[in-house]
């Protein structure tokens, strides 16, 4: 039996894509690093940044990050206590990644129906070489 994705640490049987998804696997741990870009995040700030994740998932998923070296956590002595977030070195080695990533949901993913109608007719009726980065 294989291990799981998420197991995986350092030795990789697939190609480096799947090597790299390895690191980004899950709903959350993309968008998490795409906030923590620019700046240095609270718990609850990252939280008001996604809505719609519970406070169980995105702990879990901080702590997986936080275990690959991709963001660091510090934690304050003080009360109430304060946690921050922040990419690490290793975590700002995806910065290209993930800026392309947001590149590409700007221009092709919707969220107005008028938006995506759009969109799609630009995406169908353009040339293949124009989609191209």
């Amino acid at each position: 039996m294989s291990l799981p994705r998420a197991k995986l640490v350092t030795n990789f049987p697939g190609c480096p894509v799947e090597a790299t998804l390895s690191y980004l696997d899950g709903k959350w741990k993309g968008v998490i690093l795409f906030h923590l870009m620019d700046k240095t995040l609270r718990f609850n700030e990252l939280r008001r940044h996604l809505p719609a994740i519970t406070q169980r998932m995105l702990t879990k998923q901080l702590r997986e990050l936080e275990k690959s070296g991709l963001i660091s956590r510090t934690v304050y002595p003080v009360v109430p206590p304060r946690v921050e977030y922040a990419l690490t070195p290793l975590g700002s080695t995806l910065k290209p990644v993930i800026r392309v990533l947001a590149a590409w949901g700007d221009e092709f993913v919707f969220c107005s129906p008028e938006g995506r109608e759009l969109r799609i007719s630009k995406a169908l009726s353009a040339p293949a070489a124009e989609l191209q980065p």
